[in-house]
């Protein structure tokens, strides 16, 4: 049985397209718990069709923190995230109230939950990568990345120059690899919460992946992301990588058919949740429960709940 008068704090992860959200949105219902976000490309407003993100309606009525809080040119941050969050975090639990952290972003729900420090940042070192990374590509970067830190490499997408180049930088100052200061586990910042992964075979997974990039087509991100142009998506590093958006303004920009794009959005996402996969298999804190089945995912999830 839940332990009673005591608020939880349950962490659902997995590889994108697992159905997180449903499990997330049923838990908190049946326990009387609030929700935060851990995906990075949900803390953006207007990006809605491509990542996934619930509708208010969707939500029904259970309140969700960490979204919407910024605009497209804005560059999201992992320290902001952690500072952010965990206040949050903090002021519900001590209310009494439960949460329910549901997300697919490796890196945030680790700095979320571990005693996780950021280095320092150096303007010079960071414009000198920047500046390569424009003129060598964000594909060449990723390259020198995984000669330097392959773990790193593995949770970072090669889209996404921004947090190629914060990696490389911190490399430069601290000598060491980016992952080097991620702390190993029993350094917990919330040694109470419980994690719980879903997974599922690849095939079934492929075919929801590929399945929900239809979707999103046939509920308009193409549209979406014009909308999103003309609110300067293309002037931020961070959310014009996303999957899908990048692929999205390729071909607005001619460089991709609308087919490729679609097509291509499948491979990356496909990849994305390979390396989601080999992240989070690295915790061993990690409940993993397997399939699609929600009634066995409901009680697996209870069964952690209860310290089963």
């Amino acid at each position: 049985m839940l332990e009673q008068n005591r608020p939880q704090l349950l962490v659902i992860a997995g590889a994108t397209a697992t159905g997180k959200s449903d499990l997330s949105l049923a838990i908190a219902a049946k326990i009387g718990a609030q929700i935060v976000n851990a995906d990075s490309m949900q803390l953006y407003r207007g990006m809605d069709i491509g990542t996934a993100k619930l509708s208010m309606q969707e939500r029904v009525g259970i309140p969700h923190h960490m979204i919407d809080i910024l605009d497209v040119n804005q560059d999201a941050s992992v320290a902001d995230y952690q500072r952010d969050t965990r206040v949050i975090i903090d002021q519900i639990l001590s209310t009494g109230e439960s949460i329910v952290v549901v997300g697919g972003t490796g890196l945030y729900i680790k700095a979320l939950l571990d005693e996780l420090d950021f280095p320092e940042t150096d303007p010079e070192i960071r414009r000198k990568l920047l500046e390569e990374g424009m003129h060598l590509g964000s594909e060449v970067m990723h390259q020198r990345l995984f000669q330097l830190d392959p773990v790193a490499a593995v949770a970072i997408p090669k889209e996404n120059l921004r947090r190629i180049v914060r990696a490389l930088e911190v490399i430069e100052i601290t000598g060491k690899p980016f992952t080097a200061n991620l702390p190993r586990e029993g350094k917990s910042y919330y040694p109470e919460a419980k994690q719980i992964g879903l997974v599922m075979d690849r095939e079934t997974l492929k075919e929801r992946i590929d399945r929900r990039v239809d979707q999103m087509w046939q509920r308009g991100l193409v549209s979406e992301v014009q909308s999103l142009i003309a609110n300067g998506i293309l002037n931020g590093r961070t959310a014009r990588a996303a999957i899908g958006y990048a692929q999205v303004i390729a071909f607005l920009e001619g460089k991709l058919s609308e087919d490729e794009a679609k097509e291509e959005t499948k491979r990356a996402t496909r990849q994305y949740a390979r390396r989601q996969e080999t992240w989070f298999s690295r915790d061993s804190r990690i409940r993993w429960i397997k399939g699609a089945d929600t009634e066995a995912r409901m009680a697996g999830a209870m069964k952690v709940l209860s310290n089963e």
